[in-house]
């Protein structure tokens, strides 16, 4: 079995900048605000929710539609 690539929440600045969006797009995507996202790249504890997200979407385990979908989902269910 392939080793998979671990997630480090200290390199999320990095992984967010890598992806070329700005942090309200970035996290926008995961249901997290701005500001909230900010905190989490300034080194508050990532939800371990929210940290697989990122990990899932990174590693190419979901896609962008994907997400979409699921954010749509999600809404409707309110």
């Amino acid at each position: 079995m392939a080793r998979l690539k671990a997630f480090n929440p200290d390199k999320i600045q990095e992984i967010r900048k890598t992806s070329g969006m700005n942090q309200q797009a970035f996290w926008t995507r995961f249901g997290i605000t701005q500001s909230g996202g900010s905190r989490y790249e300034s080194g508050r504890n990532i939800p371990m929710p929210t940290a697989m997200l990122v990990w899932l979407l990174e590693a190419g385990r979901v896609t962008e539609q994907d997400m979409a979908d699921a954010m749509k989902a999600v809404k409707a269910a309110k």
